[in-house]
């Protein structure tokens, strides 16, 4: 897949679908199908209309190329999103940037879809226009809940990982290069490759997670270590099942499966030994 800033794509007719689709989940895709061109923004524009309000993505830019790459897309057109931009009425979006710039035949949105300034425009906006066709495609439920990037997001945070990745169509991930830490876990047996999470992006709700670590079965823990009360700040630590190599500067990739447990305080380092040895038995059971 070709990655393209608006002002660099070629003049050809495309087929294209618009959205932000942070996180490229079961609805993104229904809008994605179909079209050989995915129109996106970066960053993402409630960073530049209301920072405040911004909020912490699903995914970073390269996670979510390689996720619209995936679905067989030929094209990713990028438009740096900034005031300038955001000041944009929807008429000047549909001529400037869908006609104009990518000479649009069919355009594919969701049915929630807004743009232009102070997000006037809407579905009904583009099928007005009739210099293209539209598509614009309903919201998609799973198990009687709408999708949308920001219920994932509330659900990653609550832990809520096995429902976030049937809405996202593969389990939520986290990457991170793999840091030394103060190898607590080597000294109880548990030798953990530890990241340190992307403040950009959300993590998941503290707790053990059942999970795949660069594909080996894996018990992660998120959290603070609250029974060794080391005051640091959050951590991310991956235990692998059945594999002992030598992880620093690796880029490793968590994928969360199911919650285990909440954190807990223990009051002692046996205790949590011992609840660690049943945490690494469900996960092997899990995987």
């Amino acid at each position: 897949m070709r990655v393209t800033k608006l002002a660099d794509v070629e003049p050809r007719p495309r087929r294209v679908a618009v959205g932000e689709f942070d996180g490229v989940h079961l609805g993104h895709r229904r809008v994605i199908s179909g079209s050989d061109t995915v129109l996106t923004f970066d960053p993402h524009p409630l960073q530049v209309i209301r920072p405040e309000a911004a909020p912490k993505l699903l995914t970073g830019f390269e996670r979510k190329c390689e996720l619209i790459a995936e679905l067989g897309v030929r094209e990713l057109v990028v438009i740096p999103f900034d005031h300038r931009f955001a000041a944009q009425t929807p008429a000047e979006f549909i001529d400037e940037v869908l006609v104009g710039r990518l000479r649009a035949t069919r355009v594919a949105v969701g049915e929630n879809f807004r743009f232009g300034h102070r997000a006037a425009g809407d579905p009904q906006t583009l099928i007005a226009d009739g210099r293209f066709e539209t598509r614009v495609v309903p919201l998609v439920e799973v198990e009687g809940e709408i999708v949308s990037s920001s219920h994932i997001r509330a659900l990653v945070q609550a832990g809520e990982v096995e429902l976030a990745g049937r809405m996202l169509g593969a389990p939520f991930e986290l990457r991170g290069e793999v840091v030394a830490g103060d190898r607590r876990g080597r000294q109880l047996g548990f030798p953990t490759a530890n990241i340190v999470p992307d403040e950009a992006l959300v993590c998941p709700g503290h707790g053990v997670y059942a999970a795949h670590a660069d594909g080996c079965c894996a018990a992660v823990s998120v959290g603070v270590r609250p029974t060794f009360g080391t005051g640091r700040g959050l951590l991310v630590e991956a235990y692998l099942l059945d594999r002992q190599v030598e992880l620093y500067g690796h880029i490793l990739r968590i994928e969360f499966l199911r919650r285990l447990r909440g954190e807990r305080r223990f009051a002692s380092a046996q205790e949590l030994v011992a609840q660690m040895q049943e945490d690494v038995a469900r996960v092997r059971e899990l995987c």
